[in-house]
C-alpha cells in the first residue's frame, strides 16, 4: 500500500493495492508496519461501522482531552470524507480537505488527533468503517457546525438534499469553540 501526504500536515491518504480477478478482489486494508514507516504509531482500541443513506452528513466531530485519531474507509458506496485542522499554531488551522472514499478505490484516510472529521454520503447507501485510538465517550465528544461559514466546507450535495442530526445542525462554529480546543501543532 501507499501512504500519501495531504495538504493538511500529519493527515495521510492510504491507498491499498487491490487484486481483482473473476471471483472479486482482495486487498489489505490495514498493515501496522506500513503505517509505522510513515509516522503513524497509533494504538487502535475500537472499530466502528455506520450505514447511512444518500444525503446524510455526519460531523464535524472530534474528541477533546487526549483526543482521538481515526483511520476511515468506505466499505460500501461512496462518501466525501472531510477533515478540518483544529490545532493551534498549525499553518493550516481552520482549513479543510475532502477526499473521495469509495468501495471501488478502497482508499482510507488517517485523521490525526486535533482534527474534526465528517462525511457526506454520495451513493444511495454507504457503509463507513473506522478504527479509533480512544473509546467513544460522550463526555469528551464534541463537534463544530458542518456548515460553519468560517471553515467553508463545500459539501458535494445541494443544501436541500443534506440530512443531519439535530446535534450536527446546531453545533457551534469554530470561532465559538476556539478557546476550548486543547490541540497544539507540534510542527
Amino acid at each position: 500500500m501507499q501512504v500519501l501526504e495531504t495538504t493538511l500536515p500529519d493527515a495521510k491518504l492510504v491507498v491499498p493495492r487491490v487484486f481483482p480477478d473473476d471471483r472479486g478482489f482482495f486487498c489489505e486494508t490495514f498493515r501496522e508496519s506500513v503505517l509505522a514507516e510513515h509516522g503513524i504509531h497509533d494504538a487502535w482500541v475500537q472499530d466502528n461501522h455506520s450505514r447511512s443513506a444518500r444525503g446524510v452528513v455526519r460531523g464535524l466531530h472530534f474528541q477533546i482531552g487526549d483526543g482521538c485519531a481515526k483511520l476511515v474507509r468506505c466499505g460500501r458506496g461512496h462518501i466525501w470524507d472531510v477533515i478540518v485542522d483544529l490545532r493551534e499554531g498549525s499553518p493550516t488551522y481552520g482549513k479543510w480537505e475532502g477526499f473521495d472514499l469509495t468501495d471501488e478505490n478502497m482508499h482510507a484516510l488517517y485523521v490525526p488527533v486535533g482534527f474534526a472529521h465528517g462525511f457526506a454520503v454520495i451513493s444511495e447507501v454507504a457503509d463507513v468503517l473506522y478504527k479509533q485510538t480512544a473509546y467513544y465517550s460522550g463526555e469528551v465528544e464534541r463537534g463544530i457546525a458542518y456548515d460553519d461559514p468560517e471553515v467553508g466546507v463545500r459539501w458535494p450535495l445541494e443544501p436541500g438534499d443534506i440530512q443531519v442530526s439535530e446535534r450536527d445542525a446546531t453545533g457551534p462554529t469554530l470561532a465559538e469553540f476556539r478557546d476550548e480546543l486543547p490541540f497544539r501543532y507540534a510542527g
